[in-house]
């Protein structure tokens, strides 16, 4: 039975495999890592498989049909995001044109909206597999392989006849050390780039879950839960060294750790620390850590150990606003994070969220002045987007703020954005301060003298010249559009 994985074409430099799936301003391209981890899964066992990343390779919807009409596979397996549901269903009915394929859709849009994407794609997908499905791709693929009845399988939705059927829910994968490391052979990993991360980089997932309660978070609460569950550092750091031997290029850029918090079980990260040390790694590599979570011990060690960049969702510079969205965190341990990161002489990225409930102009500006006093290396600055399935996407459901009639409309020409409009702050205004964010942070004279004098190498040269290429080349599109 021959299998496709496929990142399938949107808008180009769409980025479907991050958080909020859009065309960012830094035109951010990162691998679809969960994809594959389930194409690695099924070749573990003995499946022909290929996994394809269209928008890392400028593919459009020809290609795909292309694609599909000349390899005929069995099955293919397609992702889902909100912006992009209706393109993602028209590539499933290109599988069906072109092969008759059997379309598994995967994914958080089609896992939070199992019955209205059935429904929408009116045949074109065959099932969901809703949530985690590194497993449930493979056993929906042994089902058909061995004539089994799709009922068989817990974890998905399919139709039959006019009905949708849901299967016995499947539990999150316990023992993580069990799953094979993911497919990365099947890509290119010099067609990714992110400008805050070296270059190039290659994603790697620690553990999954995360314990907090972020209203407008979508992976916990859509695809990996509330619980953090671990790999053993042994195997995490074994990952490590399969990625360094295999992709040598990996020593000029950095590994990064995709947890959404890796440093909130200390002694679980100093063991992987320990581990890298011992066996005396040579990798640089960063991590997703929460503010509230410094600790200058911790940070000596993941110095030592190779660790480069803390990235951090500090999201407001309103205590208010932090507690609407429920982070569960402080002004001043932002601030204590911060200080105790640069001691420690780590990289510290910082993440804001504007728009979430109770926003004004003045707590927008009030967030861009603490994002600037806070001495951070580098900023993301975000309009905050409701997915389905998420709290916040409830909240504005409820209180009638989504201004979007269609899923199509959940991104402007393909560019990050939002589709809330408040009583007393329109999308535009948010969106405009997202712009005023990130030039007030990046434009200053002085920093930017000081980003091209701490360039370590020609490879960080250019990643930063690109980066800055990529912001420049958004902020000349938006001034044209205007």
């Amino acid at each position: 039975m021959r299998v496709f994985v496929i990142n399938e074409p949107f808008v180009k430099d769409f980025c479907r495999t991050q958080r909020w799936a859009a065309r960012t301003r830094g035109r951010v391209l990162r691998a679809p890592d969960w994809l594959a981890y389930a194409t690695a899964v099924l070749e573990r066992d003995g499946y022909d498989v290929k996994l394809y990343d269209f928008p890392a390779e400028g593919w459009g919807k020809k290609k795909l049909r292309e694609l599909i009409r000349r390899g005929k596979p069995d099955v293919v397996v397609l992702d889902s995001t909100t912006p992009s549901i209706y393109s993602d269903i028209e590539c499933a009915r290109i599988c069906k044109e072109e092969a008759d394929s059997f379309v598994i859709m995967v994914g958080p849009h089609a896992t939070a909206l199992p019955d209205e994407t059935l429904r929408d794609a009116r045949g074109s997908v065959d099932v969901i597999a809703k949530g985690e499905y590194d497993y449930t791709v493979r056993d929906i693929v042994k089902a058909l392989d061995e004539g089994k009845e799709l009922k068989s399988v817990p974890g998905i939705a399919y139709m039959e006849g006019d009905r949708v059927v849901h299967t016995e829910q499947r539990g999150f994968i316990e023992n993580l050390d069990e799953l094979p490391f993911p497919a990365w052979h099947h890509l290119d990993i010099m067609k990714y780039f992110d400008g805050g991360k070296l270059y190039p980089y290659m994603d790697m997932i620690s553990g999954r879950g995360c314990p907090f309660r972020c209203i407008f978070c979508l992976w916990p609460q859509v695809m990996h839960g509330r619980r953090y569950r671990f790999r053993s550092p042994k195997n995490v750091v074994d990952e490590m060294e399969y990625d360094v031997e295999n992709w040598p290029q990996i020593k000029k850029g950095e590994i990064f750790f995709e947890d959404d918090t890796f440093t909130v079980n200390k002694k679980r990260a100093m063991q992987v620390c320990d581990e890298i040390l011992e066996r005396g790694l040579d990798v640089t590599w960063s991590v997703n850590a929460r503010a509230d979570t410094g600790d200058l011990e911790l940070f000596r060690k993941m110095k030592k150990a190779g660790a480069r960049e803390l990235l951090v969702g500090f999201e407001s510079g309103d205590q208010r606003i932090l507690d609407n969205m429920r982070k569960g965190l402080t002004l001043q341990q932002s601030r204590d994070f911060v200080k105790l990161a640069h001691k420690a002489g780590l990289v510290v990225h910082g993440c804001f969220v504007l728009g979430l409930p109770g926003e004004t102009r003045e707590t927008l500006e009030r967030t861009i002045k603490f994002a600037l006093e806070l001495n951070l290396d580098t900023v993301q600055f975000s309009a905050a987007m409701p997915f389905p399935g998420t709290e916040y996407y409830k909240i504005c459901e409820e209180q009638g703020l989504i201004e979007a009639k269609s899923w199509s409309d959940w991104l402007d020409d393909g560019e990050q954005a939002t589709v809330v409009r408040y009583p007393n702050l329109s999308r535009e205004e948010i969106e405009y301060y997202v712009d005023k964010g990130l030039k007030s942070f990046y434009l200053r004279p002085g920093y930017m003298v000081k980003f091209l004098l701490d360039t370590r190498s020609l490879s960080d040269l250019y990643r930063k010249l690109r980066g800055a290429r990529n912001f420049f080349s958004y902020l000349i599109a938006q001034k044209v559009g205007r």
